[in-house]
């Protein structure tokens, strides 16, 4: 052991650092044990903060241990310097901010965030507001900071030595010290996906949910969140009254509908007519089916179940999704937020509570939600957008795995689409009379392409295609429906099957518009049967539809359109953001926007081909309107319900 001795400044940053985030865990849980204790399992913040403080400390722990490896012994003052200084900055901050958790959370309900940070940009008001609301916890924290400085200044420098070594044994054990920094900061060997805040979510309390994860990482996170959440202001600049005004000239309502000056969309929705019972919503969405795969858009002949169920309701045959993530697809078909060059919303700090969902309104409304899934939620950092947005009940792998039932198959992104809908089914049956509200999201039609066999007549002779995965795919669309018709919840629900986005986009345009072509259909009671809506229209456009069909009123931010009732002579609309380019539609006019140049305006022919025309300026500015309204709608927190 004592060869080993050189590593003691690692060993040593660790368990300090554990030291301080597990007493301050301890500290919040008797702070807020009556909330807490409400939670079932709440003991579970624990071990997920002992998970999440290592992930966080071995990956702080790596640049030491290059330095302390394979730097000479002749260097070793300068590497107990730096070791010195590196441990005590990170472990002064870590303490800092986990000083300063009680009280934001007793204000946020939640640990510091983007809003932490957004403090730093206004030091004379927020100094002002610390001094008078929170002069004691002031004092407090620099009290503790000041006593904790003097002792580590005055006896804790060795803490962090490191001692001379044989180098060729720092050589050979260094493989080890890597590979147990690196589990450490994986928390997986299997696992293709990075670690994030979904991974503390095992409630329906955020706050609950939030003390299993430390305070460090969650400023840390909203900082490189930042450089996501990109900038409106790369296609141009516009004053924000104008860009709403803009906005609004596309949205089907009047001046007088509008009912807060302060969320400046916000506005009543009536339904065609008030329903004594509500209706249930299911909403299907459907990884990458884009219309290429479907055989009644004129694509391939995959889609024999989508095909035959689109006529028991209303199909949608020019619909054009926002973008070509999950997220984005999400973004738009629960949210309804407008598409920008920033990341979509599901992974923004600034929208993890309070951000407008169908999930909110619903709720509100007296509605069960849920979100069900085959894979892992925190993917994508799904779980923690629903569980703070209106979400009350995530169903997903973990689920699955715990409630005994056999199951068809599980692959690499979790249990196959036919697995989703045994569940969804089971799920909604169990719902009684009481109404729901449900996102169920597929995994199959995604790379590796893996089903279980026997299912489908394969398309493509080699199994694993996108071709037969997507067949497999349509085949449990048809399986839920069967299971779903045969239950008393079918006659009082919603439905629509819908994609997120198409597989891989690409194509020689700026951006290419048949790539974001999608199919949907909405079926259930009241919605035409064998219908075809034709006409353009936009993702964002889905939920406002789909609210109108459920027979109550709702208040939304939404700007998409109620197709269902959408006037003749109302143009159609799409936008798409692809990458950092922004393509707005009207009818067969598109306006391309790119980063820090003038905008293009092309005629569509056949979604493939783009013929440049002269640019009419106010379609640009209306383009650029969309994108400005965006990015301020969420920087000052304005697409929300009223509370």
């Amino acid at each position: 052991m004592k060869k080993l001795s050189y590593l003691k400044p690692i060993f040593n940053f660790i368990l300090v650092g554990l030291l301080i985030t597990t007493l301050s865990r301890l500290f919040l849980f008797f702070l807020f044990k009556e909330r807490v204790e409400q939670t079932e399992n709440f003991w579970y913040i624990f071990p997920i903060g002992l998970r999440m403080d290592l992930i966080l400390l071995c990956y702080l722990s790596f640049l030491p241990a290059l330095l302390i490896t394979f730097l000479p012994n002749k260097w070793l003052k300068f590497t107990n310097k730096f070791l010195v200084i590196y441990s005590f900055l990170f472990l002064f901050l870590i303490l800092f901010v986990e000083l300063a958790s009680p009280d934001f959370v007793k204000q946020y309900d939640t640990r510091p965030n983007k809003i932490f940070l957004d403090y730093l940009i206004y030091p004379k008001e927020v100094v002002g507001m610390l001094l008078k609301s929170y002069q004691t916890s002031i004092i407090v924290t620099f009290l503790i900071l000041g006593i904790v400085l003097y002792f580590a200044f005055k006896k804790g420098k060795k803490f962090f030595y490191t001692t001379n070594a044989d180098y060729k044994f720092k050589l050979i054990v260094f493989p080890l010290v890597a590979f147990l920094l690196f589990f450490g900061a994986r928390s997986s060997l299997t696992s293709k996906r990075p670690i994030n805040a979904s991974n503390a979510v095992f409630s329906t309390d955020q706050l609950t949910n939030t003390l299993g994860l430390n305070s460090f990482y969650t400023v840390a996170f909203a900082a490189y969140s930042i450089k996501n959440e990109g900038n409106t202001k790369m296609y141009g600049k516009m004053d924000e009254a104008e860009a709403i005004a803009r906005v609004k000239k596309y949205m089907i309502a009047g001046p007088n509908d509008f009912t807060d000056a302060e969320i400046p969309f916000l506005h009543v929705r009536q339904p065609d007519s008030v329903m004594k019972k509500p209706y249930n919503l299911v909403i299907f969405l459907q990884e990458s089916l884009g219309a290429e795969y479907v055989g009644i858009l004129g694509g391939k002949p995959l889609t024999p179940e989508f095909d035959k169920l689109s006529k028991e309701g209303t199909l949608f045959t020019n619909l054009y999704c926002t973008g070509t993530r999950s997220v984005r697809g999400i973004e738009a078909v629960v949210t309804g937020f407008l598409p920008s060059p920033s990341e979509s919303v599901v992974r923004l700090g600034n929208s993890q509570q309070g951000f407008f969902t169908l999930a909110d309104a619903l709720k509100q409304k007296g509605y069960d939600t849920s979100f069900i899934y085959g894979g892992m939620a925190n993917f994508d950092n799904m779980a923690s957008f629903f569980n703070g947005n209106g979400f009350q009940d995530i169903v997903d792998q973990t689920d699955f795995e715990s409630d005994g039932n056999k199951y068809a198959f599980k692959g690499t992104w979790g249990y196959s689409d036919e697995d989703l809908v045994t569940k969804a089914n089971q799920y909604f049956k169990s719902k009684g009379d009481k109404p729901f509200f449900s996102l169920m999201f597929s995994t199959s039609n995604h790379e590796p392409f893996e089903y279980p066999a026997g299912r489908i007549k394969p398309y493509d002779k080699k199994p694993a295609t996108v071709n037969n995965a997507m067949k497999y795919a349509d085949f449990s669309i048809g399986k839920f429906f069967e299971l779903a018709k045969k239950e008393a919840y079918f006659k009082n629900t919603i439905f629509i099957v819908i994609a997120d986005h198409n597989t891989r986009t690409y194509g020689k345009n700026l951006v290419p518009i048949n790539k974001f072509h999608i199919p949907a259909f909405i079926m259930g009671p009241r919605v035409p049967k064998n219908a075809v809506y034709d006409r353009l229209a936009s993702q964002i456009d889905i939920p406002p539809t789909l609210l109108a069909y459920l027979g109550i009123p709702f208040e939304t931010p939404m700007v998409g359109r109620n197709l269902a009732k959408l006037d003749p002579k109302v143009q159609g609309r799409a936008i798409m953001q692809f990458n950092d380019i922004n393509a707005f539609r009207v009818e067969n006019q598109v306006v391309i926007m790119q980063p820090n140049l003038k905008p293009l305006q092309f005629e569509v022919k056949n979604d493939t081909t783009l013929i440049p025309v002269k640019l009419n300026e106010e379609l640009a500015k209306d383009a650029l309107a969309h994108v400005i309204t965006a990015g301020n709608l969420y920087k000052e927190s304005k697409y929300k319900l009223r509370r």
